[in-house]
């Protein structure tokens, strides 16, 4: 009865938040509230209307070519400087230290990320962070880090904000009601999320929720270059949606805390008004959502096996052509036909990193010991393939057309990074491993 009445009230919410389409679109919004709250003609009015605070997010340097420059002008009730001075607090298992574990070469794998019960103790979307891996370094703007959130409850009177990087959110099991200043996005399992660097965000969930976290310094992420693919396909810019302006007219007298990942480390300040107070705003710098059941997929007709890069979503460029911070690929249902062809992904060893996690499903290359919530390490150059059974199984299999990975939906997070694991996920992992094992 209470699932119910919670599944009800999440239709129901989710139903009431309206968005707008298109990848990387200049846009503009005003909350209904306030008419002609967007100034006309110019950004910095002398006087904006309704005695709103005018003030610039940029993403981008100001003298990038126009294609790359990513900003927005946001008009709010009180600007984001007003608050107490940022002092230390404790980062938990969020690090950005590479040299806590000696490096390991082999396959790692980890059994699905335990939730903590609110029974226990009430975790929230920032104190449920766990660094898993990473590369590179937030003070130099190069590298990433891949993080696992495990939570249980809302977070109440604070917010987040990332000066480091770009956050990419898989949830995994739990919707997640996530506010910005821009507006409000409801991102449900089998939905991604992306909150671009410097953009405050505060999570609801309704329950114990998990899921994995992407993080690129330096970059942000496109959709990638199609080439002889043509125009279409893949993760079309359409289905691509941005919040629309709903402004907080709230204060907190308690205090209202903005914590802020600085330099690896975090920090919070205390104001006494809620961040989300932007009535209206305009720009291509946004955070965005997708949902994965639109994806295009585009397969092999005819023999052997199509790279997994056929299958990215998302791409964080480096500034080598070709070679990617991160890419977000995924392994959606499609239908196999290939003739003559060992069908499953083929047996490899990468120049890139690869980190994989299952949202929901079998993985069609390892359908034991990889579990929705859990997650895989395969790091440069290391060999890895399909287990023994599945080798078995689709070497004497008969070639007709099939459904793959029906009711699944695994991904992939590549860099061209070389990861080092840290303490606190080394010591959760199931130990090195071998794929093909007689």
């Amino acid at each position: 009865m209470i699932k119910n009445l919670c599944s009800d009230l999440l239709t129901d919410i989710a139903e009431l938040i309206l968005y707008m389409s298109g990848f990387g679109n200049e846009c503009s919004s005003e909350d209904p509230r306030c008419p002609g709250s967007l100034p006309e003609g110019q950004n910095n009015p002398q006087v904006c209307p309704y005695g709103l605070y005018a003030e610039q997010l940029s993403g981008s340097a100001f003298t990038c070519p126009r294609p790359a420059n990513k900003r927005s002008w946001l008009y709010r009730i009180l600007p984001s400087v007003k608050h107490k001075p940022f002092t230390q607090i404790p980062c938990g298992d969020l690090t950005e230290n590479w040299d806590d574990v000696e490096p390991d070469p082999n396959q790692i794998r980890w059994l699905p990320f335990t939730i903590p019960k609110t029974t226990d103790t009430k975790v929230d979307f920032v104190a449920g962070l766990h660094t898993i891996c990473g590369a590179g370094d937030s003070k130099s703007r190069n590298g990433i880090s891949i993080h696992v959130f495990t939570c249980n409850s809302s977070m109440v009177d604070r917010c987040f904000n990332n000066s480091d990087g770009d956050f990419l959110i898989v949830p995994q099991q739990g919707e997640l009601l996530i506010t910005t200043e821009f507006g409000k996005m409801m991102v449900e399992p089998n939905e991604i999320c992306v909150i671009q660097q410097g953009m405050r965000f505060s999570v609801d969930v309704f329950g114990e929720t998990r899921g994995y976290l992407l993080e690129v310094y330096g970059a942000h992420f496109e959709l990638p270059d199609l080439g002889p693919i043509g125009a279409n396909g893949l993760a079309n810019p359409r289905d691509f949606l941005c919040p629309v302006a709903c402004y907080e007219e709230r204060t907190v007298p308690t205090g209202y805390t903005v914590i802020n990942k600085y330099q690896g480390k975090l920090f919070s300040c205390r104001q006494d008004f809620s961040p989300f107070n932007v009535v209206a705003w305009h720009g291509n710098y946004t955070p965005y959502k997708y949902n994965l059941k639109n994806f295009m997929v585009i397969n092999c007709v005819a023999f052997d096996h199509a790279d997994p890069s056929i299958f990215t979503v998302l791409t964080a460029k480096s500034t080598r052509p070709g070679v990617a911070i991160a890419d977000f690929v995924i392994f959606p249902p499609r239908w196999g036909v290939a003739d003559h062809t060992f069908r499953p992904p083929y047996y490899h060893r990468n120049c890139m990193s690869e980190f994989m996690g299952l949202i929901k499903g079998h993985y069609e290359a390892k359908e034991e010991g990889f579990q929705p919530g859990g997650a895989s390490l395969h790091s440069v150059m290391t060999p890895h393939g399909p287990d023994v059974d599945c080798f078995e199984k689709n070497t004497s299999a008969e070639l007709k057309p099939e459904r793959v990975a029906e009711g699944t939906m695994a991904f992939m997070f590549e860099s061209s990074f070389s990861m080092a694991v840290t303490k606190w996920a080394y010591k959760l992992c199931t130990g090195a491993y071998c794929y093909f094992v007689h």
